[in-house]
């Protein structure tokens, strides 16, 4: 079977998520998430969901509805996602298909990621190397813009004024046709950012304003669909996004730093649809420019590649693709090129309407040298399925991997080009339970065990600093998630909670007497929750949420715990005002309602209570 499924690859090419398209003959694809990750825990949110934070980060939206954990360096500032314990290069971040992260540092910032750029995003938990490639340890982020076909002409306006000199504007319009879809998204978002805050830098610790934390970003988002034929769609996508910001100092200190951010994304992807088959040629580009204070590093990413997804019979599927990768970069501390290969292949097998089974491969090169072989296997089990009760579970076990960033090759001086790749191994098992009695209540349980060897961490070697594959870690935890929706008159509402609990240790570092070892990572909380509760009918809608964060220590020996908090943020809209065909929805939320004095890390002020009122203009 395997070498069958390597010679399937040599027929089609690309690893990552695509599109659920509609064609006249109203034949739909489902994207690699849902068709071969089996076993695998998965999140998502939709358009309508995503509205809910324009306005605010997707690092917001993470942190706070889901059990990820994201490392803020203050407001509007850098913000990296952490996986059940894995640091930020950890998570594999995607954009229709494309990998986003930077290939010098590893990592993407959601603070400069604004949600009104995407109308999809999913989440993938724990090890996805064999689905997804590089990176993806801790778990992926994949965003996703959507074509609508047969909708006509629409466009709003959005304006939105908020506390400390919050001002963001969008306009989004679009126009399709049964075969044509365009759609525009033009977005700016600017705060003053000048929250008081305690300064624990200075004696007495007095109230002072921030006054160096202002955040401007402007982009657009421009998508182009078209059916031509019967059985062929060209999709093109293209996101220019630039932020300037001013970078918040620590307390107690008065640096003026200002960083700069630009890029650019395109990608073009061509499907064509034979008798149970679909084939996907896609060619991308991602283009970063940051310049820190007068120091820019310029990265570019170049891909091309493709693959061939057919329907065997009722039982099995197979996929099959390859990628090739092209990467430049220049930095202040060296200039490098970098180009990759990979290759892999997906099997699912359906035993029966009620079990599944799904096969993952993966192999890639990096300059002449081989990346480890990257396997997964998974499994659904509805295990029971009534009028009443549904009960499934869920198990999968994999490799993952991250090859070394170009910083860690190539940074002068200090990198070490000799560097192998982190390497992973875990497996989880789960179970989700359904539950129809009027309402509908669901529940789902993971636990997950992961180690990572040959973890990165950069030493002191003489007068300079050197990265080294010194360190293990191993994670284990337990993330349970419910919810219950239901209905009582015009009014439907609706509670979901979570609590995720999560002891990633290092088993290995530096030396026997390295007093890591055995000790919580740096800012890996153990316990985190959140909960939310909704309640809307045709015109009015409202929501009470809440997200806890358990203490989190500072440095690798855990000498010093940051203390634990919790914030509440409550909304309310209402839609029902309309002049002839024009609609004019209105909403205020509040964030962190009763101004609780907080730090996600160590001297990073944070906001306290802030108002945000939306005005939109749909037509």
């Amino acid at each position: 079977m395997i070498l069958f499924l390597w010679v399937v690859s040599l027929f089609g090419f690309i690893p990552v998520s695509q599109d659920t398209v509609v064609l006249t003959e109203v034949e739909v694809y489902a994207p690699v998430l849902d068709r071969f990750a089996q076993g695998q825990k998965v999140i998502s949110w939709n358009k309508k969901k995503l509205e809910d934070f324009q306005g605010r980060s997707l690092a917001d939206l993470l942190q706070e509805q889901s059990p990820i954990f994201v490392r803020q360096y203050g407001a509007g500032m850098l913000a990296s996602p952490s996986f059940r314990g894995t640091s930020a290069g950890h998570t594999a971040v995607f954009w229709n298909g494309l990998p986003i992260n930077s290939p010098s540092l590893g990592q993407s910032d959601l603070s400069i990621l604004p949600t009104i750029a995407i109308d999809e995003l999913s989440l993938q938990f724990g090890n996805a190397g064999a689905l997804f490639g590089n990176e993806a340890i801790g778990g992926s982020v994949h965003l996703q813009t959507r074509p609508e076909f047969g909708k006509g002409f629409k466009t709003s306006l959005v304006q939105q004024v908020g506390s400390f000199g919050k001002f963001n504007t969008y306009l989004k319009g679009g126009y399709s046709t049964k075969n044509l879809s365009l759609s525009t998204k033009i977005y700016r978002e600017y705060s003053k950012n000048n929250f008081p805050y305690r300064d624990l830098g200075q004696i007495g610790t007095p109230e002072v304003k921030e006054d160096h934390a202002e955040f401007n970003q402007r982009g657009f988002v421009q998508d182009i669909a078209w059916n031509f034929k019967s059985k062929n769609q060209l999709k093109a996508a293209f996101w220019y996004n630039e932020a300037d910001r001013e970078i918040q100092p620590l307390m107690g200190s008065s640096t003026q730093d200002l960083q700069s951010d630009q890029s650019i994304r395109g990608v073009i992807d061509y499907f064509r649809f034979g008798t149970n088959s679909v084939l996907n040629f896609k060619i991308g580009l991602v283009k970063d420019d940051l310049l820190f204070n007068q120091s820019l590093s310029k990265t570019d990413q170049y891909f091309f590649g493709g693959d061939w997804d057919k329907t065997v019979s009722d039982q099995w599927t197979i996929k099959g693709g390859l990628r090739f990768s092209q990467i430049h970069a220049n930095l202040s501390s060296y200039s490098s090129s970098d180009q990759r290969i990979e290759s892999y292949q997906s099997v699912k097998f359906e035993a029966s309407d009620r079990i599944a089974f799904s096969l993952n491969l993966r192999e890639l090169v990096y300059q002449d040298q081989w990346a480890p072989f990257t396997p997964s296997l998974g499994m659904d089990w509805l295990l029971l399925k009534n009028d009443e009760h549904e009960l499934m579970i869920k198990s999968s076990f994999g490799k993952g991997f991250k090859v070394p960033t170009l910083n860690d090759r190539f940074w002068q001086p200090g990198g070490n080009e000799d560097l192998l790749p982190e390497e992973s191994i875990s497996g989880e098992f789960g179970l989700t339970h359904q539950i129809f009695w009027g309402v509908h209540w669901s529940n789902s349980l993971t636990y997950y065990r992961m180690n990572v060897d040959n973890w990165i961490i950069w030493l002191p070697k003489g007068s300079l600093w050197t990265p080294a594959n010194i360190r293990k870690v191993s994670n284990q935890g337990i993330e349970y998630e419910g919810a219950v929706k239901g209905k009582i008159g015009v009014w439907n509402w609706g509670l979901k909670w979570s609590y995720s609990w999560n002891r990633a240790v290092s088993i290995k570092g530096i030396g026997e007497s390295d007093p890591s070892l055995g000790k919580q990572l740096p800012y890996t909380p153990q316990h985190q929750s959140n909960g939310q509760f909704s309640l809307e009918n045709n015109s009015f809608s409202a929501f009470f949420g809440t997200f806890f964060v358990g203490q989190r220590s500072i440095t690798a020996d855990n000498p010093r715990l940051m203390p634990s908090y919790q914030l509440v943020n409550i909304g309310v809209s209402y839609q029902n005002i309309h002049f002839k065909k024009i609609s004019i929805p209105v909403s205020i939320q509040v964030n962190n309602l009763f101004n609780t004095d907080y730090q996600v890390l160590y001297l990073r002020a944070m906001p306290g209570r802030s108002f945000q009122f939306n005005l939109s203009i749909n037509l």
